[in-house]
This record gives C-alpha cells, sequence and structure tokens, in this order.
C-alpha cells in the first residue's frame, strides 16, 4: 500500500470516468493512461487558474516540457470508475514545478504520481527554460503542500 502523504487543505480535484478503451481485456487500466489522466488533471487545474501548459503570452510562445514522469501503483483502476486525482503541487523551483497527483477510486487510493515541468520561452526559434512569471507561481501556492511537520523528539 502506498503511504498516505501531506495534503493540502483543498487538492484541486479532477474527475473522469475510466472508459473501456483505456483498458485491458480484463477490465483492468493500462498503466500508460495514468499519465495522461496526470496531464489532463494539470489541465483542468492550471485552466481554472486561467493559464495553460502552452501558448502565448504577450506575443512569447511558452510550455512547460516534462523533464520527469512517475506513478507508483498501490490498487488497479477498473473500466467504468469514477477517478478523482488529487493535484497539489510538491515544489515551485525558479523554472520549474513539481506537481503530486493522488488517484482515488470509491474513496480508496489507487496510486500517486509526479510530474516535473520546466517552464520555457520561445527564443529564436528555440525552447529555453526560464524562470516561472510570478502572477503563475502566486497562483500555484494556492495548492502547494505544507512542508512535513514533525512531532516532538523527532528531528
Amino acid at each position: 500500500m502506498l503511504p498516505l502523504e501531506p495534503e493540502v487543505t483543498t487538492p484541486f480535484i479532477s474527475t473522469r470516468r475510466v472508459e473501456f478503451g483505456e483498458t485491458d481485456m480484463a477490465g483492468i487500466v493500462h498503466f500508460s493512461n495514468f499519465f495522461r489522466y496526470m496531464e489532463s488533471a494539470e489541465t483542468d487545474m492550471l485552466m481554472s487558474l486561467g493559464f495553460s501548459v502552452n501558448g502565448e503570452e504577450n506575443g512569447v510562445a511558452y510550455g512547460f516540457p516534462r523533464v520527469s514522469v512517475t506513478c507508483d501503483f498501490a490498487r488497479p483502476a477498473r473500466f467504468a470508475d469514477q477517478l478523482q486525482i488529487h493535484v497539489a503541487v510538491e515544489e515551485i523551483g525558479q523554472k520549474s514545478v513539481r506537481y503530486r497527483y493522488t488517484f482515488f477510486a470509491n474513496d480508496v487510493q489507487l496510486a500517486v504520481g509526479r510530474i516535473t515541468a520546466v517552464h520555457c520561452i520561445k527564443v529564436d526559434g528555440q525552447m529555453k527554460s526560464h524562470p516561472l512569471p510570478e502572477r503563475f507561481r502566486q497562483q500555484l501556492e494556492k495548492y502547494l503542500l505544507a512542508p512535513p511537520t514533525h512531532s516532538a523528539g523527532q528531528s
């Protein structure tokens, strides 16, 4: 079983039903679909904040290419499950953001995934890493995980 991790007070929650075409012959979701679900949930969250994973702002094209993606599985998702994907921000760096996705079906935790994305802008036809815009950073802080607290006597 995956360890329960610290949660934000109110994570962003994206929901979706598992479609038949996302499953194998046993009706279990193929692992690769969790990565699609994470991107979809990220898009939902960013759009709710007035942003996108790619676009143009002030005449400058931008995007958030992925530099790391992982997912740890505890239980399978199955055809017709209604998934709840809790999206939280684990870390906001100077140019990058790391998201955490906790998957649930019927109040049971299925998996925990992570995406690290780097903010890039197009310069002379090439994408170059660039500091996160301050207003983007401020909006992401709404979903930032609190640092772990330690009980007395623990280090």
